[in-house]
């Protein structure tokens, strides 16, 4: 079946750092190296691990109109995103569900968008159709890698000086190792860190140089996972999709002001409706008061045994030292201490709401 996946730049330094590789989005990709998650997980929260994510999608998006083009897929505020920054965002269907999150990037005379791997097929061609004179271009020659943790500047810095004058959502161009690259600091972990996107030819040997560092180590997909869920960041068709609003899924945040205000993106009226009145259900961080962890689709009661939602990313949370989960309750059961039942294995187990994220994001702002 490997030979039917696709393989990033770095298929090689995984299979000779003894990488576990599995299927993912159609990618053979590494869960772990020889530390383990749980030993990767600590790596990140402590000093820096390096992730190869170059199966997500990067596209580049030229035209004299390309911020308010892109307003008119999301409810960002792209058109006053100033040159150098990055903005998380997300496209929405006209029922104001999220049909994937995406980062977007102001690089000057392009926009720089990276988007879900599972979901390139249907970015690409969605931004294709309709943002009217932009041409929108997918780079296949460039891996990504991200270096995250709070040792993340000091071992990205010994080879781009640069990215140490680079706060967080901020991106430039700058040599790496002598190799010119995009280079932007954010990440998906809730430390500090950088993804970089390089040419190719030239992505072993960085990741190798990054590697070198006394102080990085390689991370696969599981540590991703149980980094990202203990930050409380939203996983793509687990936690936000078709179905859920941005309202619902606590992303607020994510929609500027003027944007919430103005609509004039795909189901603005829907999301609108929820800002004003509320959400029926909201997303919230659920803390297992046991040692099972609740894994998604694991029904949530209150206490007098209704069903009021269920989990949609759940696992062992590394840095907490036990179970942690994510998932939609009714509005009226999401205040943080609330006391709220897992079904487990046909057994309810105690559980509370709690507030995201589950550990403080350390991004150097």
């Amino acid at each position: 079946m490997s030979d039917t996946l696709k393989r990033t730049p770095l298929h090689a330094l995984h299979q000779e750092l003894d990488g576990k590789m599995v299927a993912f989005a159609g990618w053979d990709m590494p869960v772990q190296y020889s530390l383990g998650i749980m030993g990767e997980h600590k790596q990140c929260r402590e000093k820096a691990a390096l992730f190869d994510v170059s199966h997500m999608g990067q596209v580049i998006l030229r035209g004299d109109d390309v911020a308010a083009q892109l307003e008119r897929l999301c409810p960002q505020a792209f058109r006053t995103l100033p040159v150098g920054k990055a903005r998380y965002g997300f496209f929405t269907n006209e029922a104001g569900g999220i049909l994937d999150d995406l980062i977007v990037s102001n690089a000057g005379d392009h926009f720089y968008v990276v988007v879900n791997a599972a979901l390139r097929h249907q970015d690409i061609p969605h931004m294709q159709a309709h943002l009217d004179g932009v041409e929108v271009t997918e780079i296949h020659d460039h891996a990504l890698i991200a270096v995250q943790g709070p040792r993340a500047e000091a071992v990205v810095g010994d080879l781009c000086p640069a990215a140490c004058a680079l706060t967080f959502m901020e991106t430039t161009v700058a040599e790496v190792n002598g190799i010119p690259c995009r280079v932007s600091r954010l990440g998906y972990t809730g430390e500090d860190g950088f993804e970089i996107s390089i040419p190719e030819a030239a992505a072993p040997d960085i990741a190798r140089a990054l590697l070198a560092h006394d102080d990085c180590e390689p991370a696969g997909l599981g540590a991703r996972d149980s980094l990202r869920l203990e930050a409380g960041l939203c996983l793509y068709g687990n936690d936000i999709d078709q179905t859920t609003t941005p309202v619902e899924a606590s992303l607020v945040w994510a929609m500027q002001k003027r944007r919430r205000e103005e609509g004039g993106f795909p189901g603005a009226a829907r999301i609108q409706q929820d800002l004003t009145n509320g959400p029926a259900r909201k997303l919230v961080g659920i803390k297992p008061l046991g040692r099972a962890p609740a894994r998604q689709g694991v029904e949530v009661q209150d206490d007098a045994g209704n069903s009021i939602g269920a989990i949609t990313s759940g696992g062992f949370g590394p840095t907490i030292g036990g179970p942690v989960a994510m998932g939609y309750v009714s509005a009226s059961h999401s205040a943080p201490g609330t006391p709220v039942s897992l079904i487990i294995r046909g057994k309810s187990q105690p559980a509370e709401i709690t507030a995201l994220p589950f550990v403080p994001q350390n991004y150097k702002r």
